[in-house]
C-alpha cells in the first residue's frame, strides 16, 4: 500500500458471502474503479471457511495487482500467501505481528478514534492506522472518529491513515484532504450494484 496526491480507495469484504459468487462480484468492483487492498474481514472464526476464502480472493485481487490482507488471522497470512494482516486490538498485537510476517509484509491497525492508540500502532510498527467511524454511526455508542482527528493526523504523523465506517459522499468529500485511504465495505456491498456504488464513492474522493 502507498499513497497519492489524492486518497486511494482500501476495500473490506462483506463478514459473511457466497463462494460460489462472491468472487465474481468482487472482480467487477475491481475492473471498475482502481483499489490499492481488499481486507478479507469475515465474522466466521473457521479456519476451512477462510482459508477457501482467501484462497479465491487472493486469485482475484492478486490477478488486478491489488494487495490482499486478512482481519486478525497472523498465521493464517503468511501461510497462505497473503499480503499482510489487519488487526483490530488497537496497538496492542502489531509488534508481535510485524515480528512474525516480516518488513515486506502490510500490517494495519483499527484504533477507533483514539489519538493515542494510533499513535503507540504507528511506533510499534504499523504500515497504516484505521480510525473510525469515520462517519455517523449507530454503532460503537454513538462513537465517531471526527474530522479533527484526521485533520491532526495528516499535518503530524507520517503513517498513513485510513478512513473507515458508515462513509457517506458527503463524508468522502469532507475528508478527502486529510485521509490517506477510505476504507469501504458495508457502503456499498448492500447496493444492487456494488461496482457503480464504489465508483460513486470514488468520485466524491476528487
Amino acid at each position: 500500500m502507498s499513497t497519492d496526491d489524492h486518497p486511494q480507495l482500501y476495500l473490506i469484504t462483506p463478514p459473511a458471502f457466497e463462494l460460489e459468487t462472491f468472487p465474481d462480484t468482487l472482480a467487477r468492483v475491481l475492473d471498475g474503479t482502481e483499489v490499492a487492498c481488499v481486507r478479507l474481514d469475515l465474522a466466521s472464526r473457521d479456519e476451512d471457511t477462510v482459508s477457501r476464502a482467501a484462497d479465491a480472493l487472493r486469485e482475484v485481487a492478486h490477478a488486478r495487482d491489488v494487495a490482499l490482507v486478512i482481519a486478525e488471522h497472523v498465521l493464517m497470512a503468511q501461510r497462505l500467501g497473503l499480503d499482510g494482516v489487519h488487526l483490530k486490538d488497537a496497538a496492542r498485537s502489531v509488534r508481535a505481528a510485524r515480528k512474525s510476517l516480516g518488513a515486506d509484509s502490510i500490517v494495519g491497525c483499527f484504533c477507533a478514534a483514539s489519538r493515542h492508540d494510533g499513535m503507540s500502532a504507528g511506533e510499534a510498527g504499523a504500515d497504516y492506522v484505521a480510525f473510525g467511524p469515520a462517519g455517523i454511526s449507530g454503532l460503537n455508542d454513538g462513537l465517531q472518529a471526527p474530522f479533527e482527528l484526521f485533520e491532526w493526523w495528516s499535518q503530524m504523523i507520517e503513517v498513513p491513515v485510513v478512513a473507515e465506517g458508515a462513509l457517506t459522499a458527503e463524508t468522502v468529500r469532507q475528508l478527502a484532504p486529510v485521509t490517506d485511504f477510505f476504507g469501504i465495505g458495508s457502503e456499498i456491498w448492500s447496493d444492487a450494484n456494488p461496482a457503480a456504488a464504489l465508483k460513486a464513492l470514488a468520485g466524491a474522493m476528487r
